[in-house]
């Protein structure tokens, strides 16, 4: 199943290539505070592959706290959070947000609390690992275009012409 998803204002999109077909998609409300106030709901499919398409990455955040292991990718044309990665040993994983999903049944949805506040970080990244989406590449605006994946995290900190 292909699934697409982007921020309220499309700067940020993705697909995500679910397979084999779900019956079902897990969706976890992290209790975090982050997530509790942003209502972070995550899915990941441990077998899929994720394409991560930026518009303009001048208007792309990347924010992290905690354990510093997770980067929230935030649009900030629109300040929608799509998608969460996590760089672990040189590869990336990641978890979409079910909210910026279009298209899905919703009552393919499976909705359960997560709190992962007694992981310690090993643990946290092992868990990851394992749940979350292992094939991870972000493009700039054509998914067929790959950027380097230096030039990105430099383009998420430049702040839009005339913001304060």
């Amino acid at each position: 199943m292909l699934i697409f998803g982007s921020c309220h204002c499309g700067n940020i999109s993705f697909e995500l290539l679910w397979e084999p077909e779900p019956s079902a998609i897990p969706a976890r409300a992290c209790t975090c505070s982050f997530c509790t106030k942003h209502g972070g709901v995550w899915t990941s499919c441990p077998t899929g592959r994720l394409t991560v398409s930026v518009v303009d990455p001048a208007n792309v955040s990347t924010y992290v706290f905690g354990t510093k292991t997770a980067q929230f990718h935030v649009c900030t044309k629109c300040g929608v959070v799509p998608v969460v990665t996590s760089e672990i040993d040189g590869r990336n994983y990641a978890v979409v947000s079910v909210n910026a999903l279009q298209g899905v049944d919703r009552s393919l949805l499976q909705p359960a609390s997560a709190t992962f506040d007694a992981e310690d970080e090993q643990s946290r990244l092992a868990r990851r690992k394992r749940n979350w989406i292992p094939s991870v590449r972000f493009s700039k605006g054509d998914p067929n275009l790959s950027l380097d994946p230096d030039a990105l995290p430099a383009a998420r900190t430049r702040r839009p012409p005339g913001a304060g």
